[in-house]
């Protein structure tokens, strides 16, 4: 069985797992698993409880990134009781429409009594056409984020095959041009701006932060962002990225990105990274040779162009890495937290 799998379902979990997950029982208060996670569920094991147990501990590898992660997160909540999802994430967070359409909203929270609170919003993953605000980011961030003093919001945005990357990008422009008009209001500091996000997510703020199109729509520049922060991405060109992927991402790819060469370089950082840029970047990733070789060449490019920019480089492998980054970010004892911090400290001006 794949190791992601494998973490995934530890000694006990399925017991704690599979009677509810079709019936979405919330025993325990854990996070719910979204209709998508739960019908493929249903698609590779049938709706049989008594049989869900054996089939995933044999066929878990088998479902999406997204879904194991879900998967996961509920099992640790479960584990962990009551309250503790809440007490990972902290006071439970404004959600806000940026636009008309049921996925065009985000969650922020604002540390309390804090008037300018600088900004980070986080874009999640989920190979562009799955994942949401509230089950693809790590659950310690919000909190760590109040802990700094930061205004933390997570965007929720259109998804493939339904909308394309271009739409994505612009939704990520256009929540945080919402964000921007409201700050005074929203108790944010309207300066102090970072975007970040998670795989499929990191490329979109790579993408955002070097293509200033996006923020020009939404009646922004570079000038309204002070950094970003790609976690683990590995499209920033994309071109390349196809051509070596598997079989198990290439549909996603094409279905992302499709087979017209022309668009693909347009939706790739790294051919945008000729200034200007968003002032600065901190790229972190883990040992994956996709993942080291798309940020290698995307820090060249940036800094070829006299555009600031960091790498750090993090324990971790493969697919349990790529999720372990985006889920541990943000805890204190995590060796990308320190980085982060220390970073974002000094795109702040703290």
């Amino acid at each position: 069985m794949h190791t992601t799998a494998k973490a995934l379902i530890a000694a006990g979990a399925l017991a704690v797992l599979a009677s509810p997950i079709l019936a979405q029982q919330q025993r325990g208060g854990g996070p719910r698993i979204a209709g998508e996670c739960r019908a493929e569920i249903a698609a590779l094991c049938g709706t049989d409880r008594s049989q869900m147990r054996a089939c995933l501990a044999q066929r878990a590898s088998q479902l999406s990134e997204d879904c194991r992660g879900q998967l996961r997160a509920r099992m640790e909540q479960r584990r962990g009781g009551p309250g503790q999802r809440a007490e990972q994430q902290g006071p439970a967070p404004q959600t806000l429409a940026y636009g008309s359409d049921s996925l065009q909203a985000l969650d922020l929270w604002v540390p309390a009594g804090t008037k300018n609170a600088p900004l980070v919003l986080f874009v999640h993953g989920g190979g562009w056409k799955r994942g949401s605000k509230s089950n693809a980011m790590g659950r310690a961030m919000p909190a760590h984020m109040l802990e700094q003093g930061y205004a933390f919001a997570s965007v929720d945005y259109r998804l493939v095959p339904h909308s394309t990357v271009e739409d994505q990008a612009a939704d990520v422009a256009a929540a945080l041009a919402f964000l921007l008009a409201r700050a005074d209001d929203l108790g944010i500091d309207r300066t102090r701006v970072v975007l970040t996000g998670h795989s499929a997510g990191a490329h979109l703020v790579a993408l955002v932060g070097t293509d200033e199109r996006y923020l020009k729509t939404a009646g922004l520049s570079f000038a309204d962002i002070d950094g970003v922060m790609p976690n683990d991405g590995a499209a920033y060109d994309v071109p390349a990225q196809m051509a070596q992927a598997g079989r198990f991402m290439a549909g996603t790819y094409e279905q992302a990105f499709g087979t017209d060469l022309a668009r693909q370089r347009a939706l790739s950082p790294t051919f945008h990274a000729a200034a200007p840029n968003a002032p600065a970047f901190l790229l972190i990733h883990v040992q994956r040779k996709d993942g080291i070789a798309q940020n290698t060449a995307l820090a060249e490019a940036l800094r070829r162009a006299g555009t600031a920019v960091e790498i750090g480089s993090f324990p971790g492998d493969g697919l349990k890495g790529h999720a372990e980054i985006n889920r541990k970010l943000g805890q204190p004892d995590y060796p990308a937290t320190p980085v982060m911090d220390a970073w974002l400290k000094t795109v702040f001006g703290a």
